[in-house]
């Protein structure tokens, strides 16, 4: 039997796809006329401030209520600035920092951004406990490891956020720090202990009054032992509804990741993410377009016409998505009186540079071993940083690093860069030997978590003690190298201010 038209309008009205390119394809201009709740935008998407506002009026011309969303988390997960490198760090950052009125300055300098450009809804703050120095896709997105203080600027992220008026989106529930698979490409379990302590920074986003929470696909064995959280009623009804209140929005990771996607497809998993209490569905696969969209609305059609998912559920999941879309459309969410003593959309009130490179500035914790070379470096030197593969949040492009900001200030800077397999024995002795009477400044990024690092970290150090070691990721150890310079980021300000230490130019 075909599927009625009011049905699949119901439907569309859940759903926030991606798609490819830099304006609206005509598909998504139609489906949003005749009601798509919105989109979600990627890097894909993206050239350049008033590009993506154009793109943002050419889609609210279809539709004055579409909610446009986003990844900006600031720091190493940016959409905005993914061919740049962020000019805010990211939550480690600021939680290193521990300044509260800080970190709510630079999430309202955010959200000024993204209120500029269209966009309503940001997927952001990560309210993980980063509590596993081996997670390999949460890490520096966490405000930290502990449950108290991820809470506290889970709140001030928020606040700044929302002062803005753009709908901030708590994430990923219910906390997905205590892991050690990426979502992507598995089912990650957390721990029935942990389990009270990730939930704190969820009950002290609900308390500031966040507008959204975005589900993990992970599986919490305490409350359902078989269903990953976005697919589960006991997590998403039970759990963050029933026992913690949230009456806002709930919106899924995206829906194609193999966590969820894998047993039942992308419309599978997003009917069965509804059914258990989900409202809006986010998808946005590279190779997302029409027909997947289309088979995705009409999946989940049938699922209530098949009886997996009543009506009901449907339509007050749609009216929560219309409940956001409103207030985040409406133009008056902002509070003036906020707004006038509140930070410049450019950040120019934090002082030089902004508030994210003052932040990032903030964050630097500079060790110095017993009888090491002072800085800053007595000539310009030779860098090598050792490039990880980065989880699939993080744009492949993003540039990063100490080198580039470094040549700017100490013309002749030179650099070389090492991927997985590419630092052999004989091609660091080649460096070794490139780099005699220069000095050496040696960046990693999450050395901890990648044996390749940490043996041509140590080939480098046995040869060259008086070595500057530049830590971009998670800092496992301080005592590595005659100073070791740890950034709590691999944004692009988190480099500048690295150099900046290093050049003595603070």
């Amino acid at each position: 039997m075909p599927l009625s038209r009011d049905l699949l309008r119901l439907t569309d009205a859940v759903l926030l796809p991606g798609f490819a390119g830099h304006e609206p394809p005509a598909w998504v201009r139609r489906r949003l006329a005749d009601g798509l709740a919105g989109v979600v935008l990627f890097s894909r998407n993206i050239a350049g401030p008033e590009q993506v506002a154009r793109l943002t009026a050419a889609l609210h011309a279809e539709n004055p209520h579409a909610l446009v969303g986003i990844d900006e988390e600031t720091g190493e997960v940016t959409r905005l600035e993914a061919a740049t490198g962020s000019s805010r760090p990211g939550g480690y950052a600021l939680g290193a920092v521990d300044d509260l009125a800080l970190t709510e300055e630079l999430a309202r300098d955010l959200g000024l951004d993204l209120a500029a450009a269209g966009i309503g809804i940001d997927f952001a703050p990560s309210a993980d406990v980063n509590s596993n120095p081996d997670n390999p896709v949460i890490g520096l997105r966490a405000f930290g490891a502990d449950p108290e203080l991820v809470a506290r600027h889970t709140r001030a992220f928020v606040r700044g956020l929302q002062s803005a008026g753009v709908a901030a989106c708590a994430k990923h529930f219910p906390g997905h720090g205590d892991t050690s698979v990426d979502s992507h490409h598995g089912v990650p379990v957390v721990s029935d202990g942990d389990i009270e302590q990730a939930l704190l920074p969820f009950r002290a986003a609900i308390a500031e009054g966040v507008r959204a929470v975005m589900t993990g696909h992970l599986l919490v064995p305490s409350y359902d032992p078989h269903l990953p959280a976005t697919l589960s009623p006991k997590v998403l009804t039970g759990l963050l509804r029933e026992e913690l209140g949230f009456d806002g929005m709930i919106i899924t990771d995206g829906i194609e990741m193999t966590a969820v996607s894998g047993p039942y497809g992308i419309g599978g998993a997003a009917a069965r993410a509804i059914a258990a209490g989900a409202d809006a569905i986010c998808v946005g696969g590279e190779s997302f377009d029409e027909a997947t969209a289309a088979g995705m609305r009409d999946a989940i059609a049938a699922a209530v016409t098949d009886g997996l998912l009543p009506e009901e559920r449907l339509a007050d999941a749609a009216r929560r998505v219309r409940e956001l879309a409103l207030w985040a459309t409406s133009g008056s969410t902002a509070d003036p009186a906020r707004s006038a003593a509140g930070t410049s959309h450019d950040g120019a009130g934090a002082g030089g540079g902004g508030v994210g490179l003052v932040a990032a500035r903030r964050a630097l914790r500079v060790t110095r071993r017993s009888g090491s070379a002072p800085l800053p470096l007595s000539s310009a030197p030779h860098v090598v940083e050792l490039a990880p593969e980065t989880h699939l949040a993080i744009d492949k492009a993003t540039p990063w690093g100490v080198a580039a900001p470094l040549s700017g200030l100490l013309p002749g800077t030179t650099a070389t860069r090492f991927a997985a397999g590419e630092a052999t024995g004989a091609a660091i002795e080649d460096l070794l030997a490139g780099a005699i009477g220069r000095p050496l400044v040696i960046v990693v990024r999450d050395a901890h978590r990648h044996a390749w690092q940490a043996e041509a970290l140590l080939h480098l150090l046995s040869a060259r003690p008086d070595a500057v070691v530049v830590e971009m990721g998670l800092p496992h150890r301080a005592d590595l190298g005659a100073v070791h310079i740890a950034t709590y980021g691999a944004a692009r300000v988190c480099g500048q201010a690295a150099a900046e230490v290093l050049a003595g130019g603070l």
